[in-house]
């Protein structure tokens, strides 16, 4: 038997895990958990080496994983906006100054007088390299968290992220889910715009390219907050069913109860002298907490078609979050000179490799979590070929 063509074997390696539809879709749940996780990581630890690690296995899932929907576009979004992150960041330790004393002088910018009541603030004067490396720690760290954030945001759909939301949040669910989505098709405006005045032959660079782009995104969007509204209305959003008195004063004691038991008990975690109660605190308020959402859900009359279901490959890419986020954690107490690489004396970062085999846990989803179809899936560019030319074309 032949063997099969090159071209056709990244398509079967991609086939270990089923081919997404409306029956096995992930839960958009999972890869919000999945990305918090790596969140949670990122923000344990302020080595380059181990932040550029989460960054990695984050773009490898999205690449392997992301639709071409609207809002699975924006995490190269995501991704300038963490570059700028760090270069404010970098600008202000070196405008501004760090906290951080160091002994290699980089530049010595000049210092503006400040009044008396500004003592401890400075602009300009010594920048060192220590400042300089505290900062860029630091800013790759938001970074870090940013882009996780960013690579949640294109995988999971708002849409049924919001279906499967508890009837007490539907309508704080709307507002979160609208403006999730209102920063993809903004994007997708942009590049569409800049594209057809590239086909004109009309500058898309610049500030008069941007004004001149500015004006139909935002009609476009005010369009599309229109069209939504109208929708909305359409379809009866707001509308509530009767409940008696009593089981809303109930929901409301049960919410509020609970969330004051949850900060308590979060509280008591934090400080050395409530670990006693701060557990199961935290536990009852919780339970309160829900059980208000679930009595506030039956002031929602929508109804749910085709609910998300939370299968197993959902609790396999939530759980992959959620153990390099809990290794992480438990390094940071262990090692937590190679978490937190030291300025002064400013030394080289080195990679660990217990967190770093703990990070490679997030790759999971890359391989367990169904593929995209291949209309929906992303083709990159050494992938397309130009069409063939039929031979009378050819040889006029």
């Amino acid at each position: 038997m032949a063997d099969p063509a090159p071209e056709d074997r990244p398509a079967r390696r991609l086939r270990l895990a089923p081919q997404a539809h409306r029956s096995n879709a992930l839960h958009p749940g999972a890869w919000w958990l999945w990305a918090l996780g790596l969140a949670t990581a990122a923000s344990r630890t302020t080595n380059p080496l181990l932040i550029g690690l989460l960054i990695g296995v984050a773009g490898y899932v999205v690449a392997a994983r992301r639709t071409s929907a609207p809002w699975a576009r924006s995490y190269g979004a995501f991704v300038k906006l963490a570059l700028v992150v760090i270069g404010i960041r970098l600008v202000f330790a070196i405008v501004l100054g760090s906290p951080i004393p160091g002994t290699h002088l980089i530049v010595t910018l000049p210092e503006v007088p400040l009044p008396d009541w500004a003592q401890g603030v400075r602009i300009g004067g010594r920048v060192t390299a220590e400042g300089v490396v505290f900062a860029l720690y630091d800013g790759v760290r938001l970074a870090g968290l940013l882009i996780c954030v960013g690579a949640a945001n294109a995988l999971a759909s708002p849409a049924r992220l919001l279906k499967s939301l508890p009837g007490a949040l539907y309508e704080v669910g709307v507002a979160v889910v609208v403006a999730m989505t209102f920063a993809p098709n903004l994007i997708a405006d942009v590049q569409r715009l800049r594209a057809a005045r590239r086909l004109r032959g009309r500058p898309d660079k610049g500030v008069r390219g941007l004004l001149q782009v500015g004006l139909p995104v935002l009609e476009g969007a005010l369009e599309r907050s229109v069209a939504l509204a109208a929708a909305m209305d359409a379809r009866g959003f707001g509308r509530t069913a009767a409940v008696p008195a009593r089981v809303r004063r109930t929901t409301a004691v049960l919410t509020l109860g609970g969330l004051m038991g949850v900060c308590a008990g979060t509280y008591g975690l934090l400080t050395a002298d409530g670990t006693t109660y701060g557990l199961p605190v935290l536990g009852v308020g919780l339970a309160a907490a829900l059980g208000g959402l679930w009595l506030g859900g039956r002031r929602s009359v929508r109804s749910r078609y085709r609910p998300d279901r939370w299968g197993l490959r959902a609790w396999l890419v939530a759980g992959s979050g959620a153990a390099v986020a809990a290794l992480m954690i438990a390094a940071s107490s262990s090692a937590s000179d190679a978490l937190h690489p030291g300025v002064v004396p400013l030394v080289a970062p080195t990679l660990p490799l217990l967190p770093a085999a703990a990070i490679l846990i997030g790759l999971l989803p890359a391989f367990v979590a169904p593929v995209p179809p291949p209309a929906e899936a992303p083709v990159s560019a050494r992938s397309a070929k130009p069409p063939r030319m039929p031979a009378k074309e050819k040889t006029s």
